[in-house]
């Protein structure tokens, strides 16, 4: 017979998504559905494209959430009479397919709570990453492309939108750098917690000796600003160079000076873009970048202030946060959150919702400690 307590279970995840349903309010939710509803059906919403994707993209991101807590009050509700059922009858089948929903429940309800965690000043922005080679000679350019490999996977298996707007090749094999968006709300407050530094412990493909090799990567991520942060930049503060665009092992891959170097003059945060068709998409890109960085630099500036006058001048990241570790043996450590999986190919290919999540929960007991 089952040894499962359903009864207190169920309570559990009752009183789990009441929680969650207390701050995603969707009567609140209901309601700014038929806003964007009304909004998206004037007939020249498209005469505008970009102000209609937006609209179209807040529509379907809202109600893909009131969708999410009503499926799950709705599951809950199915594994009820599941239960009941299974108990009258005396039916084993029928309690062991609640014990796989139950499971698969609590893990769904556990995402959305890290969700309901996501309340930052720039939690529920679009992301944009940039990742950048480190020590490590080639391994550390391969490390970098196979991180944002990592990351565009992960985005695919959320339907997530990306768009990658500049690639900086190394001369061997992998990245320099590279930038990209993700073009879905909340990815910057689930993405933040991947910024640091990640390192990578293999035998080496391009070692003749088949030596073990460390090597390092670096992982940026800002908000996508929007246009009601105001961050105005003169253009006296800004100096503009035009490139051609290039590939893999420095070849280039048009004929026009079309990539964009924008050097933001009092900080010296330099943003490349080579990835639009032309001149002037590469520098809206690039503007739209910088303007994003600056806002962090604001940020990070007034929450340094902050701490400075409540005396606490610790650092909430350490050099090193993730470790990915194929040689001598199969891991992938989270050194703040001490989450770890022992599949670094499943991590590789996008796997890394619990590494997040883990992230989310931990930056909120270091916030509230």
């Amino acid at each position: 017979m089952a040894t499962t307590d359903f009864p207190a279970e169920i309570r559990d995840l009752r009183t789990t998504l009441g929680s969650i349903e207390s701050v995603s309010d969707p009567t609140a939710l209901e309601k700014k559905i038929a806003v964007l509803s009304e909004q998206a059906s004037v007939p020249d919403l498209w005469d505008d494209p970009e102000a209609a994707q937006k609209i179209t993209s807040a529509l379907s991101a809202t109600q893909a959430e009131l969708d999410r807590v009503s499926r799950l009050r709705a599951r809950i509700d199915d594994l009820e009479t599941l239960v009941e059922l299974g108990t009258e009858m005396e039916d084993e089948d029928s309690l062991a397919e609640a014990e796989v929903e139950l499971t698969g429940i609590r893990k769904d309800l556990g995402e959305l709570e890290v969700r309901t965690l996501l309340n930052g000043e720039y939690d529920q922005r679009e992301a944009v990453v940039t990742i950048r080679s480190g020590a490590g000679g080639v391994d550390a350019a391969d490390f970098a492309e196979m991180l944002l490999r990592m990351y565009l996977r992960w985005a695919e298996r959320h339907n997530y939108p990306t768009s990658v707007l500049d690639t900086s090749y190394a001369e061997e094999a992998g990245l320099k750098s590279a930038t990209f968006e993700v073009k879905a709300p909340y990815a910057y407050g689930h993405l933040s917690v991947e910024a640091g530094t990640h390192r990578l412990v293999r035998i080496s493909p391009f070692d003749n000796q088949g030596r073990r090799q460390t090597s390092f990567a670096a992982v940026e991520v800002i908000p996508l600003i929007e246009q009601t942060d105001s961050i105005e930049i003169p253009e006296s503060e800004i100096k503009v160079d035009v490139f051609r665009s290039s590939g893999p092992g420095g070849q280039s891959v048009n004929t026009t000076d079309s990539a964009v170097r924008m050097t933001h003059i009092p900080t010296g945060i330099v943003v490349s873009m080579q990835n639009e068709k032309s001149q002037i998409q590469n520098r809206a890109a690039a503007l739209r970048v910088l303007q994003s960085r600056l806002l962090l630099v604001r940020q990070e500036e007034e929450r340094a202030a902050k701490k400075e006058l409540a005396g606490d001048i610790k650092a909430s990241w350490g050099e090193q946060m993730r470790s990915y570790v194929l040689q001598p043996y199969q891991m992938v450590k989270d050194l703040r959150t001490e989450h770890e999986v022992g599949n670094p190919a499943a991590v590789f290919d996008g796997d890394i919702d619990a590494f997040i999540e883990a992230g989310v929960r931990w930056r909120r007991t270091q916030s509230v400690g």
